[in-house]
């Protein structure tokens, strides 16, 4: 391995900890362009932690945009992680049109704008945890990764939601809602309400909602995840661990909102090597 190579892995296991386990499953010679993948989806999801302005975060989301467009290690300007995924999609053939969409839908992540609707937060979570699944699975088996794109998109939404309930005391400590305002308002709140102090009164339906929204996302992709092959299992593993992180949001209850909703490590393994042994069964 050489020393890019190197710095791109240790980016993941530092920063997606799920997904770099995950990628070991993977053969050996699909692991350098997952890593390349994982770590551009870290160094994206971290921007606003590292840019606290939001013109300074579209600038950096911009040359992302230039460095994959122009598709060239020149253009990457010895940033390892750039490089990376440059040669990946180059060697894999991967959508330059899935890396645009998907800074598209990034840019929501450096305003405090809340998200609209139930359909919109579908659509970001498509256009970033579903786009990293389905291009993950095109590293694995692009042939077969055509047949699956709408189970990447189910199982992104499930993997993407927990997530943004997990980093709810972080979002709402910035003053960000990933909570739809129309699922709010069902419930008898709103964006402003639900990220005051403890999170207001709809603060539990609230949370209802959003993990009932994920396992309707979980449900369709576990009734199809059966005829996933063997080839494409490591792309989707990381959806394994959704529903442990659900169970975990439901049990702490409106303490998610001010509390890391977190799942024993050796729980995470367990789960993980079960799924990559027998799939979803």
């Amino acid at each position: 391995m050489d020393d890019h190579a190197g710095i791109v892995m240790n980016a993941v296991r530092a920063a997606d900890r799920d997904r770099y386990l995950s990628a070991l499953y993977a053969p050996e010679n699909k692991r350098p362009a997952l890593f390349a993948l994982y770590a551009f989806n870290a160094e994206i999801a971290g921007v606003r932690d590292r840019i606290r302005e939001a013109l300074p975060g579209e600038v950096r989301l911009q040359w992302w945009r230039d460095v994959l467009e122009t598709g060239t290690k020149q253009a990457a300007a010895g940033h390892p992680v750039a490089e990376a995924l440059v040669e990946a999609m180059a060697k894999h053939q991967l959508p330059q049109a899935a890396f645009a969409n998907y800074l598209e839908a990034r840019i929501f992540d450096l305003y405090n704008d809340p998200i609209p609707s139930r359909n919109d937060l579908e659509g970001y979570c498509g256009e970033t945890a579903g786009a990293i699944i389905q291009l993950s699975a095109m590293v694995l088996d692009r042939e077969a990764a055509s047949e699956f794109s709408a189970l990447a998109g189910h199982a992104g939404c499930a993997q993407a939601i927990a997530g943004l309930l997990r980093l709810l005391p972080l979002h709402r400590a910035r003053g960000q809602c990933f909570v739809p305002r129309d699922i709010l308002a069902a419930v008898g709140s709103s964006p402003e309400e639900f990220i005051a102090d403890g999170g207001g009164q709809g603060v539990e339906g609230a949370l209802a909602a959003m993990i009932a929204l994920a396992v309707e996302h979980l449900a369709a992709f576990e009734k199809g995840a059966g005829a996933l092959p063997v080839s494409l299992r490591p792309a989707f593993l990381p959806v394994a661990l959704t529903g442990a992180y659900l169970n975990r949001l439901r049990r702490m209850g409106s303490k998610a909102v001010v509390e890391h909703a977190e799942v024993a490590a050796w729980k995470r393994h367990a789960i993980l090597f079960r799924h990559a042994a027998r799939g979803w069964k």
